[in-house]
């Protein structure tokens, strides 16, 4: 992989998108995880402005720690960033609240979580007229759907979402990302026991990226394929069935012309 060229295109890419866009630069939400670690740090050597959020709802210290070390690490070597701590636990416990009992269920204020961030987001920006960026692998955007609806996949650009996880992490290394981000079990941070993304799904990222590209070559799983080579794919499917939902334009009903006239 050609890694600085990489990340020279990306960032040029984010530069032409913005001033098509007539926009003042990014917002970006900071997990303390490695894809959001490399998206900011690309938005921040665009030279446009950046706006770095910290956004922990019942977050585990570890995470708040490495997302505020790292956004201190983009202030410090980028003026055009501006980092802001937004603690929604309060605003979270008043949604848990006001929603009956019955309805949440673990993944349906997980998803809550994430879409309370999103709104959080497009505040900031559109107060200050920004562009949201996402920080989606292409694992997680086309290949497991492991993101929230009108959640984290709630954005105006994506400027990793065509790098796999394992390409992610070098040029993550490249740029010179914190080791403590680096060495972190990837986790969406949505949950209160702190899980990770390999427990959730039941697959490493290295694992699903050989199902995405078995995948995409089209190739028929032989007899010769190992029992837990075999259990991944089935993982894969499962995943990228379920969600494809997340990957498809919204359905709409089309209305036949003879029935508008």
């Amino acid at each position: 992989m050609q890694t600085s060229d990489i990340v020279e295109y990306i960032i040029n890419w984010l530069k032409t998108y913005m001033k098509k866009s007539g926009l003042n630069g990014f917002t970006i939400g900071v997990s303390g995880g490695i894809d959001s670690a490399v998206t900011s740090t690309l938005c921040a050597k665009t030279g446009e402005k950046v706006i770095a959020l910290n956004m922990p709802i019942f977050q585990a210290k570890d995470q708040i720690s490495r997302s505020a070390d790292h956004i201190a690490w983009l202030e410090n070597a980028h003026d055009n960033v501006t980092g802001v701590d937004v603690e929604l636990t309060p605003i979270f416990e008043q949604i848990q609240a006001s929603f009956p009992k019955k309805i949440q269920d673990g993944m349906t204020m997980a998803n809550t979580r994430s879409r309370l961030r999103m709104t959080t987001l497009y505040a900031f920006a559109s107060h200050h007229r920004m562009l949201v960026a996402g920080t989606g692998n292409k694992v997680e955007d086309f290949g497991v759907g492991f993101y929230t609806k009108y959640g984290d996949g709630g954005v105006d650009i994506s400027p990793i979402a065509d790098l796999m996880k394992s390409q992610v992490y070098a040029i993550g290394k490249f740029l010179g990302i914190h080791q403590d981000i680096l060495t972190a079990p990837p986790t969406d941070g949505l949950w209160e026991d702190d899980r990770t993304d390999e427990s959730q799904i039941g697959a490493t990222y290295e694992e699903l990226e050989w199902a995405m590209t078995h995948e995409a070559s089209q190739k028929t799983p032989g007899k010769e394929m190992e029992d837990r080579q075999k259990k991944v794919l089935a993982i894969y499917h499962k995943f990228n069935t379920a969600n494809k939902h997340k990957m498809a334009p919204i359905p709409v009903c089309k209305i036949p012309s003879e029935l508008t006239r």
